[in-house]
């Protein structure tokens, strides 16, 4: 038989069926209909007919091609099947590939992050591809010690975002504790790097909470040139000084129009603890209003990219900014830290209401989570107190009632 030779390899066209072009030995080259040119070794092995793929023309030239076949044909000899050999060692690299830290993380972020908010997933999501990925992904995660996730840490740190190190170390210990759980590691190093990292400098949103400072806003929030939804959820920010993910994520369905109440589920909160808003006069009224703009749809604030998604989480603050309000003076966040300052400094209202209403993680005398109908008449009267203050602030800063500024 003659033996095939590299000029008629090239040469070989297709035609309008495969052919096989013969080496001899069992080895070949297929040719299929659209040109492509594949090696394949036919043989015989414990009385039946097998064929071993062993590569692609030109990826695998002739010489390698000759090669391989040897050595399938050594194995035979020995009594071992070559093609099972080959499937052993495709199971065992896919087995490695899975034992990886990126394998591990996509499948923890896939099988655990599903009940989180997306905010909480897009910030996870991207320190694990930008932070994580690039430097320990292929490594598999049996093998990642201390020293080498500090040196990963450390990039971050040099950067100067700190906060995001501290980030990236809880975040790389989850996938590290998941990896434990599934039986692909047995100890997690992120555990050995507290005190570690710098750190965090405790930041604190910009708020204004001196009375006439919030008066101003108040007049300077109605006169806001923006869209009606752009205003409302300023509004609506001020009076209900949730938090503003929660905010802008409103849906209408979770409005209680019979007990005048915003009634957010467990998943949606920081603290995976359901919550309810007491609504004001106020509250209701601006709800009403922009029932009859976005009533139809989900969401309280759609997006105006669509009425599929809410609006971003810039909208507040640009609507801030457009007023005149840099950022070291007030953002969206903001709203909570005045309420909560001037409820408790000076309208006196207890403690454990405001922390409760902001939906801060408060305990009764016997270490136990209030549920979210704690103190509830209280907040109700609360709320509407809130309201009517900052009713009285806008009234006194725009000069329309001497006896309130008196």
């Amino acid at each position: 038989m003659t033996k095939l030779t590299v000029a008629a390899i090239k040469n070989a066209k297709a035609g309008p069926k495969p052919r096989k072009l013969a080496d001899g030995g069992g080895l070949y080259l297929l040719v299929d209909t659209r040109g492509g040119k594949y090696w394949r070794y036919d043989y015989r092995f414990a009385g039946k007919r097998k064929t071993l793929a062993l590569g692609v023309y030109p990826d695998v030239s002739l010489k390698e091609a000759r090669e391989a076949h040897y050595e399938a044909k050594r194995k035979i000899g020995q009594g071992i099947d070559p093609g099972e050999v080959r499937k052993v060692e495709r199971q065992t690299s896919n087995l490695a590939a899975a034992d990886t830290f990126e394998a591990v993380g996509r499948e923890w972020f896939n099988q655990l992050l599903n009940d989180k908010s997306k905010s909480y997933q897009v910030r996870t999501e991207r320190i694990l591809e930008k932070d994580l990925y690039p430097y320990l992904g292929s490594r598999p995660i049996s093998e990642i010690a201390a020293p080498e996730l500090l040196a990963v840490l450390r990039r971050i740190e040099s950067r100067g975002a700190v906060d995001i190190a501290h980030r990236a170390r809880q975040t790389a210990g989850q996938v590290f504790r998941y990896a434990i759980r599934t039986g692909r590691a047995e100890r997690d190093p992120s555990a050995d790097l507290k005190g570690a990292l710098k750190s965090r400098r405790k930041k604190h949103h910009a708020a204004l909470t001196e009375p006439a400072d919030v008066g101003r806003l108040m007049v300077a929030i109605d006169g806001f040139q923006g869209t009606a939804i752009v205003k409302a959820a300023v509004r609506l920010s001020a009076l209900l000084f949730q938090r503003p993910g929660e905010i802008r994520a409103m849906e209408w369905a979770e409005i209680n129009w019979e007990t005048e109440r915003w009634e957010l589920p467990a998943e949606k909160m920081k603290m995976r603890l359901p919550h309810i808003v007491p609504l004001s006069r106020q509250a209701l009224d601006i709800l009403r209003d922009l029932h009859r703009l976005t009533g139809r749809g989900r969401f309280v604030f759609p997006s105006a990219r669509g009425a599929s998604r809410y609006i971003s989480e810039n909208t507040v603050t640009v609507a801030l900014r457009s007023m005149g309000y840099t950022n070291e003076q007030m953002t969206a966040h903001g709203f909570r830290a005045m309420a909560r300052t001037l409820l408790d400094e000076v309208l006196g209202y207890r403690v454990d209401w405001i922390e409760r209403q902001i939906a801060h993680a408060v305990r009764d005398p016997n270490g136990r989570a209030y549920n979210r109908t704690s103190h509830l008449e209280g907040r109700k009267e609360m709320m509407q107190g809130w309201a009517d203050y900052l009713d009285e602030l806008r009234l006194r800063a725009s000069g329309g009632d001497a006896a309130a500024a008196a």
